[in-house]
């Protein structure tokens, strides 16, 4: 394994392709990597006696490949190696290896340029090769400008699919191609035109807040959720709901499960006042599916997990460890329930239950005696003419 990795940011254009203290190193050398279109870039400036090594993606392959090497060893990437880049990659899988970096300007910045765009407030989140869920919490915390990395799969018209599909249509997109190569376009439209639009493969975007959100702040009103036919009352009140979710401290959270979500009323709640939150919902009867996935979209709230089925037959161990839980449902097995949780929750972790029943209420006060977790005093909430519900909250010890 090289010692030594000097890594490079490439432009895409052969003219002043890496800066020129990069370019004088580069007769040092004799161990090169980079993707293909890095090495059609850089070719011609290589020592012709020199090992080449490509990048294709498979990262832990890659690395065996790198074992090979005894020498220092040159790699080139795409414009700012620290910006997304590869160095995060050498320190995951070189951790003590030795790494100077010679930047270019990344895509993001290359774009703001050529557009004229101050980018000192934009957002940067990337798609590329990974989940929605950078860019989705971006969207929830209502950023006006979020500049998107992305890749053949999340794509520019993909992209804006998904954000017309969950109502953020606040926004209009700007879509650089090819940046400084031969077919480098700028254009910038409609979310609804560019969702019907196909790109080159090299490609970056930028967000532009141009109208009023429409998305619901802290307290989404009972009414703005589809709820079961015919029985409206079957979910968690907005007054119920907030002062579930403050007993959560959801703020220190990283993974919220909601077992039992019926309209997913908490979920959604709890997603979209903690964005950066992995919320995990379990509900078994099927038609509540349709109703969480129609509500997640009209009331902007993207990237919710959602498990169908019985959660006593669900592999919890696969399952991200939670540090806050929900139980929104139990059927009568709150002992069996409250195990399982207490298997799988990290120490420090809460759960809150909100009781109607006397039953309820004695066996989870009860259990969390058995499982010596810390009881919290608890809060009795009346709404209306409907029962009252104590909000019961439990911490698990370390």
């Amino acid at each position: 394994m090289p010692e030594e990795y000097i890594v490079i940011g490439v432009a895409n254009t052969t003219a002043n392709v890496c800066s020129p203290e990069a370019m004088e190193l580069l007769s040092q050398y004799r161990h090169f990597s980079g993707g293909e279109r890095h090495y059609t870039l850089v070719k011609h400036l290589l020592p012709v006696s020199h090992n080449w090594i490509t990048i294709k993606g498979n990262m832990p392959a890659l690395f065996a490949q790198y074992e090979q090497v005894a020498e220092p060893l040159v790699v080139f990437a795409s414009g700012d190696p620290l910006f997304y880049g590869m160095v995060n990659t050498i320190r995951k899988y070189a951790v003590d290896a030795n790494v100077k970096v010679y930047p270019q300007f990344n895509s993001i910045q290359r774009l703001c340029a050529k557009a004229g765009i101050p980018y000192e407030q934009v957002c940067n989140v990337s798609v590329h090769g990974r989940s929605w869920q950078e860019l989705d919490a971006a969207l929830i915390r209502g950023h006006r400008q979020i500049a998107i990395l992305t890749d053949h799969v999340r794509t520019p018209q993909a992209i804006a699919q998904r954000i017309m599909e969950y109502g953020f249509t606040q926004y209009d997109m700007l879509v650089g191609e090819d940046l400084d190569g031969v077919a480098e376009q700028l254009s910038r439209d409609t979310l609804e035109t560019m969702a019907g639009r196909t790109f080159h493969p090299l490609n970056c975007v930028l967000l532009q807040q141009v109208s009023a959100s429409q998305q619901p702040g802290m307290g989404i009103e009972d009414c703005r959720f589809e709820g079961l036919p015919g029985r409206p009352n079957m979910i968690t009140k907005r007054t119920v709901r907030l002062a579930s979710i403050a007993q959560l401290q959801l703020h220190q959270a990283t993974v919220c499960w909601d077992i039992g979500f019926c309209t997913g009323a908490v979920a959604i709640e709890a997603r979209r006042l903690h964005p950066h939150l992995q919320v995990v919902a379990f509900e078994k009867r099927p038609e509540c599916e349709g109703i969480i996935t129609r509500n997640m979209k009209q009331l902007s709230a993207p990237g919710i997990d959602i498990h169908m089925g019985d959660f006593y037959e669900q592999d919890h161990a696969a399952l991200p460890v939670p540090d806050a839980v929900f139980i929104g449902g139990h059927g009568n097995r709150l002992d069996e329930l409250m195990q399982i949780i207490d298997s799988y929750m990290r120490p420090g972790g809460r759960i809150v239950i909100n009781a109607v029943l006397d039953t309820s209420r004695e066996q989870f006060v009860h259990m969390t005696e058995k499982l010596q977790w810390h009881l919290l005093p608890a809060e009795q909430i009346q709404v209306g003419d409907h029962n009252p519900i104590t909000v019961l909250t439990a911490i698990k010890q370390a």
